[in-house]
C-alpha cells in the first residue's frame, strides 16, 4: 500500500488539490461572496498584524500627545462645552421671543376687533376619510356655542360643529362639507366658499361674467350669520368661466397648518371690508427745471441745462420768449414769437434794450393786428400809437 502511494503521490496531490478547489469553490457559491478566497485569506493573515500596528503607533503617539497637549484638549473640551450650552440658549431665547411675539398679535386683533371673543387652545385634531376637524380647550362652560365662528388674526378658521362641558369640536375650512358667505375686496363679487380638503378652496355660484381678478382677496360678507363680515379668508389662484358659473380656486389664508392658538367669536360685529390698495404703483417726478415760477408750471429759476438736439433749443427758445411775456402755455392765444428777447433770439441786443415794440419783451395791447411802424425820424423810439379801440396806428 505504501509502495502504490508512492508510486502515484503525484497524481494523488494533484487529486487532494482539485478536490479542495471544488469544494473551495462550492463554499463560496453556497456564501454568494464575490470576493476571491486567495485574498479572504491574505486580509485574515493581514488584519490581525495590522491592527497590532496600529494599536502600538496610537499608543505612542498617544502618550506624546497627551504629554504637549493635555492643556490643549481639555480647553477644547470646555469650549465645545460653552458652545452647545449657548446654542442651547439661543434656541430657547428664539422660542421665547416667537412665543411673545405671537401672543402680542393674538392680543392686539383681540384689542382692536370689534366682535368680543375668548381665546383658546387647539388640544387635538380628530382628521378622518371624510372630516377635518380641530378641538379647542372651550365648551359650554366658557360660553361657546354650537354654530359660533372661530378665527385667527389671519383668517377664519371654521365653525363649532359640537359642543361639550369643557371642549368644543370645531369643523375646519378646509373640511368639504364647510362653506361660508364671501365678498370680493376690489370688485365685490359674492359667492360661497367651500372647502376642497386641502388649502385650496372653491368659490361657486358667482355667474360668468363678474368680474374676478386673479390675486383678489376675498373676505367674508356676513350674510351667513356665521362669520361677520370683513373677516379675510384667501387669496385667488386661478379663475375659469363655466358654461353659468365660474370656477374660482383660492388659497385659504389658515389652512397651510394646524394654529395652536384661536379665537372664538362670541358677540359677532360687522366691519367694512378695507379698500383695495392701488393697482397702480406710485410714480415719482422730479421737480420742473423749466423756468421762473409761473412759466409752463416751472418751480423758479433753474440751473440751465444742457440742451441736446436742435428740436431741443428751439423748443426752448420758445419757452424763453413766452416767459418774457408772461405767457402760460395752454392758455389763451399763442404768444408773438417774433418779439427779441436779449439771449435768446437778439445774440447782440443788450440787456434792457427794446425789441420790436417799445417795451422789452413787452406785450401789444389786446387786438393788435402785429404791424410795426417804421421810423420817420432819429428820435423815434420804436413805439407803437394805441387807438381807443386798441387797434395799433402809426404814429
Amino acid at each position: 500500500m505504501e509502495s502504490l502511494l508512492h508510486r502515484y503521490r503525484n497524481i494523488t496531490v494533484l487529486f487532494v488539490a482539485i478536490l479542495a478547489q471544488i469544494g473551495a469553490i462550492a463554499w463560496q457559491v453556497r456564501n454568494d461572496n464575490d470576493v476571491p478566497l486567495l485574498r479572504i485569506w491574505a486580509v485574515s493573515a493581514v488584519t490581525p498584524v495590522a491592527t497590532a500596528i496600529e494599536n502600538l503607533r496610537s499608543g505612542v503617539f498617544g502618550v506624546v500627545s497627551d504629554i504637549f497637549t493635555a492643556h490643549s484638549r481639555e480647553e477644547n473640551r470646555a469650549t465645545r462645552r460653552e458652545r452647545d450650552r449657548l446654542r442651547l440658549e439661543n434656541q430657547l431665547l428664539k422660542n421665547e421671543l416667537a412665543e411673545a411675539q405671537k401672543v402680542g398679535t393674538l392680543a392686539g386683533f383681540q384689542a382692536h376687533s370689534p366682535s368680543r371673543m375668548i381665546g383658546a387652545r387647539v388640544i387635538g385634531t380628530t382628521t378622518g376619510m371624510s372630516t377635518h376637524s380641530v378641538l379647542i380647550d372651550r365648551g359650554s362652560f366658557s360660553g361657546v356655542r354650537k354654530g359660533m365662528a372661530v378665527v385667527t388674526p389671519d383668517g377664519i378658521v371654521g365653525k363649532v360643529l359640537e359642543v361639550y362641558k369643557f371642549a368644543s369640536q370645531v369643523l375646519s375650512v378646509t373640511d368639504p362639507g364647510f362653506a361660508a358667505a364671501v365678498e370680493s375686496q376690489k370688485n365685490h363679487t359674492r359667492g360661497v366658499v367651500k372647502g376642497q380638503g386641502s388649502g385650496n378652496e372653491k368659490i361657486e355660484y358667482v355667474p360668468t361674467g363678474q368680474k374676478v381678478e386673479k390675486g383678489e382677496v376675498f373676505f367674508t360678507s356676513g350674510e351667513d350669520r356665521i362669520f361677520p363680515r370683513g373677516m379675510p379668508v384667501g387669496r385667488v389662484t386661478s379663475v375659469e368661466d363655466g358654461p353659468t358659473f365660474q370656477n374660482i380656486y383660492l388659497q385659504a389664508f389658515d389652512a397651510e397648518a394646524t394654529p395652536e392658538e384661536v379665537f372664538v367669536i362670541v358677540d359677532p360685529v360687522h366691519q367694512e371690508i378695507p379698500d383695495a390698495p392701488p393697482s397702480d404703483a406710485p410714480v415719482f417726478l422730479a421737480p420742473d427745471v423749466s423756468g421762473p415760477a409761473g412759466a409752463s408750471g416751472g418751480t423758479g429759476p433753474q440751473t440751465p441745462t444742457t440742451i441736446g438736439t436742435q428740436a431741443d433749443k428751439i423748443v426752448e427758445q420758445y419757452r424763453q420768449i413766452g416767459a418774457a411775456q408772461n405767457h402760460v402755455y395752454g392758455q389763451g392765444t399763442a404768444p408773438n414769437f417774433n418779439i427779441k428777447v436779449p439771449g435768446v433770439n437778439a445774440p447782440g441786443l443788450p440787456a434792457g434794450a427794446s425789441g420790436a415794440f417799445g417795451e422789452t419783451g413787452a406785450l401789444p395791447a389786446r387786438g393788435y393786428s402785429g404791424r410795426v411802424a417804421r421810423p420817420v425820424s432819429s428820435g423815434y423810439s420804436g413805439g407803437v400809437a394805441r387807438s381807443a379801440s386798441g387797434g395799433g396806428t402809426p404814429r
